[in-house]
């Protein structure tokens, strides 16, 4: 009772009103800034994570290096089907499909782009999750078998719609009698996707796989088999039965070896944010010592009467930490309310800010994906909370041991 009191005292009656309210935003905005940034860079990582997975194989099965007849490296599989049927065997692979991988140049009218073409067949083509989806692509996803499937930033780069002509041109083309000529081949556009990354957007091409074969000089070989696998967190346990499936001269790549650098240092990044938001924290809390220091001085004759009255130094200590922790718990209950909000309604504010400025804040080219989605996580509430309320508590300790030290006689003396 006496510590709600000295918190609503207003400054003419010796409260800290103002400085309470100073201590309680600090708090509020910090929390909640916390909040908005862990749950943000959640988002991150999963829309990063999610794009990787749906739209690239979680392993990648080919060959060690062999030398041929005519001296030449190779890593083609002749044994594609028969491989592909063994690893399909395997506890966990969900999808195996072989592919042939190559780079062209891709031109239309006076554009022209690089392009990373994938030879697959029409069924795996439809397995893809992110490739495959038709709220995020234009086209008729059943007529792949009879054209060309491209990204959408390939798309509005060449100035290409469904039902376009595309040429696509291979510098290792047709071997004639006095060398290699480039091929030079016209397909039309059936298919317009969207994986949801720029980088792959803007480069990858999906061919049929035996008109790939043909266009690559690959007949009856793939260049690797895509895996797909159920639980991508756990492939590398998966490592020692793709191995033996695969046979001998294979060679595993997963998403992990892949992206593994990014996401390492997302989270050294995530770690390093959290600590300068906890920091953050601190000097927020840290205004609760000055508003308290404030309030002992201001209820001097208080405590001496209290005191006098046989109120022991543990009560007034509790009365001080009380009113501290009190600023603490409202502080961090109102910032986690803006924060949650803040970042449940994300995509709205982010747009609203797009369109205030004029123009596009998250800019796809340079971040990889194409929004910046916040995720919230009741980990990162809870730890938001425990970090405020656990601050709010330590730095009351030292004004409320003050309080409670103070001589009764002292503090009367010139009362």
């Amino acid at each position: 009772m006496i510590a709600w009191r000295y918190l609503r005292a207003r400054r003419s009656d010796g409260g800290v009103s103002v400085m309470t309210w100073i201590s309680l935003v600090g708090i509020l905005l910090a929390v909640a800034a916390l909040i908005i940034t862990m749950a943000v860079r959640a988002g991150f990582r999963a829309e990063f994570v999610d794009t990787i997975l749906g739209s690239n194989a979680h392993v990648t099965v080919y060959n060690s290096e062999e030398i041929n007849d005519l001296g030449q490296s190779s890593r083609v599989m002749p044994d594609y089907a028969a491989r592909a049927e063994a690893i399909a065997k395997v506890p966990g692979v969900t999808r195996v499909a072989p592919l042939v991988r190559g780079n062209v140049m891709a031109n239309s009218g006076d554009q022209n782009t690089g392009a990373q073409v994938f030879g697959i067949t029409a069924e795996d083509f439809a397995g893809i999750p992110r490739i495959a989806n038709p709220e995020t692509s234009i086209g008729d996803i059943a007529r792949f078998d009879e054209g060309i499937a491209i990204g959408r930033e390939m798309a509005r780069t060449l100035n290409l719609d469904v039902g376009d002509a595309i040429t696509l041109i291979s510098p290792n083309g047709v071997k004639t009698a006095f060398g290699t000529s480039p091929r030079v081949n016209v397909y039309e556009v059936v298919y317009i996707f969207s994986a949801g990354r720029y980088d792959i957007d803007n480069v990858r091409v999906y061919l049929p796989f035996e008109e790939a074969q043909s266009f690559f000089n690959r007949e009856g070989v793939a260049d690797e088999l895509e895996v797909m696998v159920a639980d991508p967190e756990g492939v590398d346990d998966m490592t020692p039965a793709l191995l033996a499936a695969g046979g001998e001269r294979t060679l595993l790549w997963s998403w992990r070896d892949r992206s593994g650098g990014f996401l390492r240092a997302l989270a050294i990044e995530d770690t390093v944010m959290f600590v300068l938001m906890a920091v953050l924290v601190l000097i927020a809390s840290l205004n609760i010592v000055s508003g308290l220091v404030m309030l002992v001085k201001n209820k001097g004759r208080d405590i001496g009467i209290l005191r006098t009255m046989g109120l022991t130094e543990g009560s007034v200590m509790r009365i001080f930490l009380i009113c501290g922790a009190l600023v603490g718990v409202i502080g961090t209950i109102l910032g986690v309310i803006i924060g949650c909000l803040f970042a449940l309604y994300f995509d709205q504010i982010l747009a609203f800010v797009n369109g205030a400025s004029g123009g596009d804040v998250w800019d796809a080219s340079v971040r990889g994906i194409y929004k910046l989605p916040a995720k919230l996580m009741w980990q990162d509430v809870v730890k938001a909370v425990s970090l405020s309320l656990l601050l709010s508590c330590i730095v009351t300790i030292f004004p409320a041991r003050r309080a409670a030290r103070m001589n009764p006689v002292e503090a009367l003396r010139y009362e």
